[in-house]
C-alpha cells in the first residue's frame, strides 16, 4: 500500500512539473514543410505589400504583389493546371472580400502558366481582434502550400463590431454570421439523431460473442427478425423521399439560387516581366559551402540594355539577400526575411551596355539554415531556383532574371 501510494504522487508530481514548463506559441504556418526545390522553384514571389498592418474590426485591408512562375518548374511536381490564391491565417481571424489576378476578379482555381509573370491584389475585413502571423500562398494542387513573404497583422476593436452583411439576388440584406445558422443546426441534429437511433436499435441486443455462437450453431437466418426487416425497409424508403421532399421545398423557395460554382478560371499572364530579355543571366554553376552557409553562383551576364547594371539582390523561398555596396531602393517589406549584407560579388563593377561578363556571386547567410533551405542538398532534386535583380545605374529601372542551377556541395 505505501508503495502505491508513493507511486501516486511521483506520477501526480511528474504530471504538475508539466504545467511549469515555458511552453512557446506556435507562430508559423508550415512555411518550411514542403522540400525547398518546391519553394525555390515554383511560385517565386515578390513585390508582395500590404497596405496597413493595424486596422480595427470591420476594416479593410489589402495585400498586392506580384509573382513569376518559375520555368524550371520540378519534374516531380505537378504542373500548375490547377492553384487556388488563398491567405493562411490562424482561423477565421479574417474574411476574404475581394481578389484579383491581372486586375481581373476571379473566385476559382486558375491555370497558371510556367514561365508567366502575374500580379495578384486580395482585399480582407478584420474579423476578431489580435495579433496574426498572415501569409499570402498558392496551394498546388496534388504539390500543398506555396508562401509568400509573411507579415504580422494586427487587428484592434471589439468583436461584436464585425458585420458581414451582403444583398441577395432578390435585394434582401442578410447577415452572413448568422444567416441559416438554425436551419443548419436543425438538420445536423436530425440525421445525428436518425443515425443514433438505427444505431441503437441494432446495438439493442447481445452482440459480439451470443451473435458468433449462433453463426456457428447455423442459426443465422434467426439474428435478423421480421422487425428489422420492416425498420430497414421503412429507413430504405423513408429517406430518400425526405430528402427529396425538402429539396423541392427549398428549390421552391429559393428558386434563383447559384450553385457552387466548380469551373477553373484561365487568366492569361502579363506581359514579360521576368526574363525579359533586357538583361540576360545564364547560371553556370551553383555550390553550397555547408561550413559557411552561404550559396556560390557562377553566372553570364549579358546586356542588352543602354545603360549599365549592377546586381543588387538574390530573392529565394522569401529569403532576401541584398548587395550592400548598392545603394538602390529595396522594394520588398522591411519585415521579412532580409539578409542586409548577405549578397557579394566577385567583381562589383557596374556591367556596362553590350558587355557580357562572366561573375561570382555569394549569397552568405544563417537564413540558408534557419529556414531550412540547405536541405536541398540532401533533395532527390537538388537544384535552386531565385530572381536575381539588377539595377540601371542611370535611371535605376529594375531587371529581373530567373536563376536556376544544380547545386553542388561543399564540405570543406
Amino acid at each position: 500500500m505505501k508503495q502505491l501510494l508513493i507511486k501516486c504522487m511521483v506520477s501526480l508530481g511528474f504530471i504538475l512539473s508539466l504545467y511549469t514548463l515555458n511552453i512557446a506559441t506556435v507562430m508559423a504556418h508550415g512555411e518550411k514543410a514542403l522540400e525547398p526545390f518546391i519553394r525555390m522553384r515554383t511560385i517565386q514571389w515578390y513585390d508582395v505589400q500590404w497596405d496597413k498592418q493595424k486596422f480595427n474590426v470591420n476594416e479593410e485591408v489589402s495585400v498586392s504583389g506580384k509573382f513569376h512562375v518559375a520555368e524550371d518548374w520540378p519534374v516531380s511536381v505537378p504542373k500548375p493546371e490547377a492553384a487556388f490564391l488563398n491567405i493562411s491565417t490562424p482561423g477565421p481571424v479574417l474574411i476574404r472580400t475581394e481578389r484579383y489576378l491581372n486586375g481581373k476578379p476571379f473566385m476559382n482555381s486558375v491555370a497558371l502558366q510556367p514561365g508567366g509573370d502575374y500580379n495578384f491584389k486580395i482585399v480582407l475585413k478584420g474579423r476578431l481582434p489580435g495579433r496574426y502571423h498572415i501569409h499570402p500562398f498558392f496551394n498546388l494542387k496534388d504539390a500543398g502550400q506555396v508562401m509568400g513573404p509573411g507579415v504580422w497583422l494586427e487587428i484592434t476593436g471589439s468583436p461584436s463590431d464585425f458585420s458581414n452583411k451582403v444583398k441577395t439576388i432578390n435585394g434582401e440584406v442578410i447577415d452572413m454570421e448568422t444567416y441559416g445558422l438554425g436551419n443548419g443546426i436543425f438538420w445536423h441534429l436530425f440525421w445525428g439523431l436518425l443515425a443514433t437511433a438505427w444505431l441503437l436499435w441494432w446495438l439493442r441486443r447481445p452482440l459480439f460473442i451470443p451473435r458468433y455462437r449462433m453463426l456457428e450453431a447455423g442459426l443465422e437466418d434467426e439474428l435478423i427478425t421480421s422487425h428489422d426487416r420492416l425498420i430497414a425497409k421503412a429507413m430504405l424508403v423513408g429517406v430518400p423521399l425526405l430528402v427529396l421532399a425538402v429539396n423541392a421545398m427549398t428549390i421552391s423557395e429559393y428558386p434563383n439560387a447559384i450553385p457552387l460554382q466548380a469551373s477553373l478560371d484561365q487568366i492569361l499572364p502579363l506581359s514579360a516581366q521576368v526574363n525579359a530579355g533586357v538583361v540576360d543571366v545564364e547560371t553556370l554553376k551553383a555550390e553550397y559551402r555547408v561550413p559557411e552557409r552561404s550559396m556560390e553562383f557562377t553566372v553570364k551576364v549579358n546586356n542588352r540594355s543602354e545603360n549599365p547594371v549592377q546586381i543588387g539582390e538574390f530573392s529565394t523561398a522569401n529569403v532576401h539577400f541584398l548587395n550592400k555596396d548598392l545603394q538602390a531602393a529595396y522594394q520588398g517589406d522591411s519585415t521579412s526575411m532580409t539578409a542586409f549584407e548577405g549578397l557579394s560579388l566577385e567583381n562589383g563593377a557596374p556591367i556596362q551596355p553590350g558587355e557580357q561578363r562572366t561573375m561570382t556571386i555569394t549569397a552568405r547567410d544563417g537564413f540558408w539554415e534557419s529556414e531550412k533551405l540547405n536541405g536541398l542538398i540532401r533533395d532527390a532534386d537538388s537544384r535552386i531556383g531565385g530572381l536575381l535583380f539588377l539595377y540601371d545605374s542611370v535611371t535605376a529601372a529594375r531587371y529581373i532574371s530567373s536563376i536556376t542551377a544544380a547545386v553542388i556541395p561543399k564540405f570543406n
